[in-house]
């Protein structure tokens, strides 16, 4: 009877951890299930609005369509045919150029303001407003003041470098000119951009040590020592976030090479991302365009990975 009252209790006991973890995974389903339902939203959002017709122009990107006929099976003809496209070539090269440029220029120039803008100095909010606000400005406005000082023939910028003494027939074209229009778009994204990442790199100083400068003054550093052995390794990390976001920032510039110079004189200031508007809604080519938005894509993720495998070793 002992052992019919011992087996009733193996059972009992069974059944109840049965009923335990039932209701263990009945909660975990319900946790995950109101999980799911705070993303679905969102997650709806970006597989309908993104990522949907981003497999959409990688899936077209092998195709022939022009938005109107039937869709043709094209095979790597859209991909050979980069090689013999001029203007894929020079809108290749701007970009690199563009990049190449803008970004060590931006980020110079957002850390010395940030250095400059974390000291006490008078009107120090007036300023970082100021520097902040081309970046939240109205782009079509500031394009058009942009053109109106760079003018090549009534522009401030000119009548400066006339009145410092540079001979009329040598003054800059700015954006009309072939040889100066590129010169003209890189400034421009360094003075719309350098203001956001000033914020960012002061950020990045306000959680420096005030100690790590204090050891430094005991040891008898100078304002540019403790710049370059205190803030520069402290601000690694931002720095590092800073180029990677200003990198894919330059390789897929459109709106400011659109309101000032529209790719031009010549191709002398078209990118591939001003390239690809031009063959998906002026020529009408959605497959050609797309392989050119897949190569600008394969770049960037080259180019971040890049960013990325060298912050690792460092």
């Amino acid at each position: 009877m002992s052992s019919a009252i011992a087996a009733d209790t193996d059972v009992d006991a069974d059944t109840l951890r049965e009923r335990i973890a039932l209701s263990r995974r009945r909660r975990n389903w319900r946790q995950m299930l109101v999980a799911y339902s705070f993303i679905a939203p969102n997650f709806l959002g970006f597989a309908v609005f993104t990522l949907g017709p981003i497999l959409f122009a990688f899936a077209l990107a092998f195709m022939h369509w022009d938005g109107s006929n039937p869709i043709r099976f094209a095979g790597l003809d859209n991909f050979w045919r980069l090689f013999g496209d001029r203007a894929f070539i020079a809108a290749l090269w701007n970009t690199i150029v563009y990049t190449a440029f803008s970004v060590p220029l931006t980020l110079a120039c957002a850390l010395a303001l940030a250095v400059l803008l974390n000291q006490k100095v008078l009107g120090r909010d007036f300023f970082r407003a100021a520097m902040f606000f081309p970046y939240v400005a109205s782009l079509v406005a500031v394009a058009v003041v942009w053109n109106m000082i760079f003018n090549p023939e009534m522009g401030p910028v000119n009548m400066i470098l006339y009145t410092l003494g540079v001979d009329e027939g040598d003054l800059p074209g700015w954006a009309a000119d072939s040889n100066w229009a590129m010169v003209t778009v890189i400034l421009f994204g360094v003075w719309k951009s350098m203001g956001y990442y000033m914020v960012i790199y002061l950020a990045g100083l306000q959680g420096i040590s005030a100690e790590l400068y204090e050891a430094a003054d005991l040891d008898g550093a100078n304002a540019w020592q403790k710049f370059r052995y205190v803030t520069v390794p402290q601000l690694a990390p931002t720095t590092f976030f800073v180029s990677v976001m200003l990198t894919i920032q330059s390789f897929k510039v459109f709106d400011q090479i659109y309101m000032i110079t529209q790719a031009g004189p010549g191709t002398s200031t078209l990118v591939l991302v001003y390239h690809i508007y031009n063959e998906a809604f002026i020529a009408w080519d959605l497959g050609y365009s797309s392989m050119v938005a897949l190569v600008l894509f394969i770049l960037v993720l080259a180019v971040t990975i890049v960013q990325f495998r060298y912050q690792r070793e460092d």
